[in-house]
């Protein structure tokens, strides 16, 4: 995905109450047994042949070489504890919103005379539910990148450059050339 909506999977990540089991063989029998036994799906979501799983299962390979095991890890976050995490979600989306974090450059297009020249910001704010809920929605329908950085553009633009319309009446804010941004459910 993109730099918002892998930010959108790790917020969802952080959200784990216990964390994931730490072996190969006990991660990939998590996977197994996510994939209602399945060794050929667990095999193709590695990357890796069938007979290979079933080798871990059985014990006979403990140790994963370096980029299996963070395929690995990658693997058993995305299904960890998908009830916490929607709820997590839903509680995001309608009563707590969600924080965002990031540097990126932020130009103005506003009244005659100021100024309106892109620069860089580092800004954490708070975003409220409504921005939360479009988001998750927009990732769930598979919106673009672009989309997604939109939403929140215009998140940020109401809530901290516009206050939350007590100020800056008129402002439409240019979100571009993000460094990092990281997302968290408040």
């Amino acid at each position: 995905m993109g730099i918002i909506g892998d930010s959108l999977d790790k917020a969802a990540a952080n959200t784990a109450t216990r964390p994931i089991p730490k072996s190969a063989g006990a991660q990939i029998r998590f996977l197994v047994k996510h994939e209602k036994g399945s060794t050929r799906i667990v095999a193709q979501r590695l990357g890796i042949s069938q007979r290979t799983v079933e080798r871990y299962l059985k014990g006979q390979i403990r140790t994963p070489r370096p980029e299996l095991a963070a395929k690995l890890v990658a693997e058993v976050r995305k299904d960890w504890q998908p009830r916490v995490r929607e709820r997590a979600k839903r509680q995001a989306a309608t009563s707590t919103g969600i924080v965002i974090e990031t540097r990126a450059r932020f130009g103005f297009t506003a009244a005659p005379g100021s100024t309106d020249d892109g620069r860089i910001r580092r800004i954490t704010q708070q975003l409220p539910p409504q921005y939360a809920a479009r988001l998750f929605d927009a990732q769930a329908a598979g919106a673009t990148e672009q989309q997604l950085q939109n939403i929140a553009a215009e998140g940020l633009q109401e809530q901290y450059f516009k206050d939350g319309g007590r100020r800056a009446d008129g402002l439409v804010v240019e979100f571009t050339d993000i460094d990092y941004i990281e997302l968290d459910y408040s």
